[in-house]
């Protein structure tokens, strides 16, 4: 065959052109990738307030609500009475029960003496003793009872609904009121995992809350301990920097909180 033949001057001179290029590609040196931003590097940041601490008090026994005195967005200080129960019912139940742990401890104090004459049955001494002893269990129990009569207030702060009113009946274990501590407004927001090579507690930043149109200071409180290998995101806890009366849990807004310039 005649390799002289144009058709397979052309194959060869190709061939040359794609080793000389192949050549030149692997003489030239590993160029590092660049980074790529993640998704939530590019679209907003968003947090909503929440409270520093919050609960619902419940009743824990059967009755009547007698009083509320603490209205619904009213502030109130630790201690202070929340609920007030009718508790007229379980006053008389725990009246009854002095008296009759009176009577026991009579009876069993008279056998005690008529044992040291010989004059009562052991079994007889140990029956007015555990007699005794269980009525002043009762009159624990109904002390214990009176005692939840009234619901106080385990931190300073507002009321935040009221699911019942007063003179309503409620069982045990209803919810009564939804309080909360807005005393410290709290931050949660997800920010890039990357973040963590810059981003530290004690950092400040801004937040732009809707509902204010306004721009107020915050601080990283903390940061979350593990990172979501799915979203390559982490989670950040931070803190309004002050007090702003105008400000309410729940209301929400736009981190503005961004890498340094020379990142």
């Amino acid at each position: 065959m005649n390799r002289s033949h144009p058709r397979w001057t052309a194959l060869a001179l190709q061939s040359i052109l794609v080793m000389a290029a192949q050549q030149a590609t692997a003489a030239l040196p590993a160029q590092p990738l660049k980074p790529t931003s993640s998704a939530l590097d590019q679209r907003d940041i968003r947090a909503q307030l929440s409270p520093l601490r919050y609960t619902t008090l419940a009743a824990e026994f059967g009755a009547k609500v007698d009083r509320l005195p603490v209205a619904e967005g009213g502030a109130f200080r630790a201690g202070a009475t929340l609920i007030s129960f009718d508790c007229s019912m379980q006053q008389a139940q725990l009246i009854k029960a002095k008296a009759a742990l009176s009577a026991a401890e009579i009876a069993w104090k008279a056998n005690q003496r008529l044992n040291e004459l010989n004059s009562v049955g052991k079994v007889e001494l140990d029956v007015s003793a555990a007699e005794s002893a269980k009525a002043r269990a009762e009159v624990a129990a109904g002390t214990t009872l009176m005692s939840k009569c009234r619901v106080t207030a385990p931190f300073s702060g507002r009321v935040a609904e009221q699911k019942v009113r007063e003179q309503q009946y409620v069982q045990a274990g209803q919810p009564i009121l939804d309080i909360l501590d807005d005393s410290v407004l709290e931050l949660q927001f997800i920010v890039p995992s990357g973040w963590l090579a810059w981003l530290k507690p004690g950092q400040t930043f801004q937040v732009a809350i809707d509902e204010t149109g306004k721009h107020y200071p915050a601080k990283v409180k903390g940061i979350g301990a593990r990172v979501d290998s799915v979203s390559q995101s982490i989670k950040v806890n931070a803190v309004i920097d002050g007090r702003f009366s105008e400000l309410v849990a729940g209301m929400s807004g736009k981190i503005l909180l961004a890498p340094p310039a020379n990142r």
